[in-house]
């Protein structure tokens, strides 16, 4: 199973992100758990995700938490993001993982 974590500053602004994730993980046969958090709670969960993608907004503490695991932490795609693309976030995060 693949496990990708996004970050926003509430948690609230990916929420719409996560399902259209979701969605497509599905459609291509992928078992996925995709999960939305805010930037207080990134750190408490970041070690139980294969992937952490942050919201544009936060793109500040992208070396912070690249910092904190060894895991594959990027911004998503600014136009995935705004428009909730959620086939291009989850291919994203599937490159990152390798």
């Amino acid at each position: 199973m693949k496990k990708v974590l996004l970050a926003c500053s509430s948690g609230m602004s990916t929420s719409l992100l996560v399902t259209k994730m979701q969605q497509h993980a599905a459609s291509i046969g992928d078992e996925a758990k995709i999960w939305a958090v805010g930037q207080d709670q990134v750190g408490k969960e970041m070690e139980e995700a294969d992937v952490i993608l942050i919201g544009p907004q936060m793109r500040f503490l992208l070396d912070k938490l690249k910092a904190q695991t060894s895991k594959p932490v990027e911004v998503i795609d600014m136009m995935a993001y705004g428009t909730a693309n959620g086939k291009a976030a989850y291919e994203q995060a599937i490159k990152l993982m390798g």
